[in-house]
């Protein structure tokens, strides 16, 4: 059987196309395969299962033994690009250019995503300095203020026109022409001050008694997400159904007992306080990683690859539910994020290979039990929901960084500010 023929046409850092040539014969003989096994499969009228002469099946399932030949002659050319080239594809590669006629060789192209070649010349002898911000009186009010806000109940407000952080029930009906009635009438439940309504109709909303109503003309503001309303008008017919507002609960003891386990409310003020600080102890960390990210990637002139940018602005854009129009306008405005975290995956990665720092199975377990024991549920139950959840690559992906960091910073010398 000839050979296929693999020729590596182009090549920037994290991808490279290849163009493929799958001499007839190799063409013939993966049809033939296809064909027999579409045999076997078939049930026509006439024939017993199995004994479907080849002619009737390549003609009844001509397109079906198309597309397995097709699908076959891609994995052979594929296994031999990557053992030829030595390559270290992230993904799946894409087909281009496919040109598939009778009797002449199949010719296609691979377009395909690389794991860039890095060699970092310097890991360590960075100077770093960790600050941890002081928790203040007014952070722990604010937090304890918000607890407040988080117990309170709404209560309905009558004779009044609402204010900012009230809960207001509208009715917002779009009127064209000035014309009445107004169309598509749609109820509304929001908080005002949140930014959950344009400006121009929270205004109005504060003018109004509850079960009244106010025609108007209201503008979207330049910033507005939507681009292309962006500036542009809308005759309304506003309607105010109810408004409610909270009634916080006294900052007392009787509050921090009903919170959890406070015999104070200075109790609750303390464990606030002490949470506060932990997280600032977490941020200040994760400024120190970030500058040891930042001085690693300056030192080694670590270069972000357009293709796996790329993907990445394609997951972002994916989680945040980005639709398609505004793809382009997501893409500019997140691009340096982007590349910024293919520095950082890059930097980790050299550092997990070249140290050998992936996590075992014995410390995944060990973190899985740690995890559990925090929840009260056994280890087994939670390594099962895990891995059906297929978030075990995540825990072990966190004990990775976790050593990578520790080896990192072992490097460097780290001030305390």
């Amino acid at each position: 059987m000839p050979d296929i023929l693999v020729k590596k046409t182009r090549v920037e850092p994290g991808e490279a196309s290849l163009e493929v040539t799958i001499p007839p014969d190799n063409v013939k003989a993966a049809e033939e395969r296809a064909t027999k096994v579409y045999q076997q499969r078939a049930r026509l009228p006439g024939f017993r299962q199995g004994k479907v002469p080849a002619a009737v099946v390549r003609k009844k399932f001509a397109d079906d033994i198309r597309q397995e030949t097709l699908r076959e002659l891609v994995q052979e050319s594929w296994r031999v690009a990557q053992k030829q080239e030595e390559l270290k594809p992230i993904a799946d590669p894409h087909i281009h250019n496919l040109k598939w006629e009778d009797g002449a060789p199949v010719t296609f192209e691979f377009h395909v995503e690389l794991k860039p070649e890095l060699k970092l010349q310097r890991l360590g002898g960075f100077r770093l300095t960790r600050k941890v911000a002081a928790i203040t009186a007014a952070q722990v009010e604010q937090q304890l203020n918000t607890m407040r806000e988080q117990r309170a109940p709404w209560t309905p407000v009558a004779g009044e026109k609402p204010k900012s952080k009230d809960l207001v029930d509208v009715i917002i009906a779009t009127r064209e022409n000035g014309e009445a009635p107004p169309k598509d009438p749609q109820p509304y439940q929001f908080v005002l001050g949140e930014g959950r309504a344009i400006p121009d109709v929270e205004e109005r909303i504060m003018n109004l008694l509850p079960g009244e109503s106010v025609d108007a003309t209201v503008r979207f503001p330049d910033d507005f997400a939507e681009e292309a309303k962006r500036g542009q008008t809308r005759d309304i017919r506003l309607t105010l159904r109810e408004v409610k507002r909270q009634e916080l609960p006294a900052p007392d003891d009787g509050f921090a007992r009903e919170m959890g386990d406070f015999e104070s409310l200075e109790a609750l003020r303390a464990t606030i306080g002490a949470d506060l600080g932990k997280e600032a102890e977490r941020e200040a960390d994760a400024h120190v990683r970030t500058e040891l990210i930042d001085q690693i990637v300056q030192a080694n002139s670590v270069v972000a690859p357009r293709p796996l940018v790329e993907r990445v602005l394609g997951a972002y854009a994916q989680a945040y539910e980005v639709p398609e129009e505004r793809w382009q306008q997501f893409a500019q405005e997140f691009r340096t994020i982007a590349e910024a975290q293919v520095r950082r995956d890059l930097v980790l990665d050299y550092v997990v290979e070249s140290q050998n720092l992936r996590a075992t199975e014995a410390e995944l377990d060990q973190k899985v039990q740690e995890l559990a024991e925090r929840r009260g549920m056994p280890a087994a139950q939670l390594y099962a929901s895990l891995e059906k959840a297929k978030r075990l690559r995540d825990v072990a992906r966190s004990i990775t960084e976790e050593k990578v960091f520790s080896y990192l910073l072992s490097q460097s010398t780290v001030e305390q500010a």
